[in-house]
């Protein structure tokens, strides 16, 4: 079996979910997965149910529009749209923050799920968890997570120690 068949098998269609996403926003410019996804393509893979992503903001409009079409349900917060078909367990989230708009930029093309995808820079990655990390309004179990895929990025990556917050930095001594 492939990375994608087993996914879809576990996610109820997750990797063609994900599949047919990437293809909508292919079509509308730059964007880049950041999150667990992203840190999957830098370290051992961990199980994920949620894709993060950035798009340029002036196109998310078009791409709620071409997501709708495509049978995804939407849901909007402050910060984020997110995205799910009906029977799927696979969350697409649409990052509307604007400290993350330059990772569009310095993304490169890897392999998530069979395809290929832009993907944050590494150092970007980074700063992204540590950003998601340091906010005290989220849940206590995502900011642990968070905190898990830095200490699994420090780990593969010493040279990085001095991105990490102190805090951080001194699990992995």
């Amino acid at each position: 079996m492939t990375a994608a068949e087993i996914y879809n098998s576990v996610t109820n269609g997750g990797a063609s979910d994900f599949a047919e996403v990437a293809a909508i926003l292919d079509r509308h410019g730059p964007w880049c997965l950041i999150g667990g996804l992203a840190v999957n393509c830098y370290v051992e893979p961990v199980y994920t149910m949620d894709a993060d992503m950035i798009v340029i903001t002036e196109n998310l409009a078009a791409i709620r529009t071409e997501l709708v079409a495509a049978g995804f349900s939407i849901s909007e917060f402050p910060h984020s749209m997110n995205a799910k078909k009906m029977k799927s367990k696979l969350n697409l989230q649409f990052t509307t923050d604007l400290r993350y708009q330059n990772f569009v930029r310095r993304a490169e093309r890897r392999d998530v799920l069979g395809i290929s995808v832009p993907v944050a820079d590494l150092k970007d990655v980074v700063e992204g968890k540590i950003w998601a990390w340091s906010d005290s309004e989220r849940r206590l179990s995502k900011r642990k997570k968070d905190e898990l895929d830095l200490i699994r990025i420090g780990e593969v990556y010493p040279e990085l120690h001095e991105l990490l917050p102190k805090e951080i930095a001194e699990q992995l001594k």
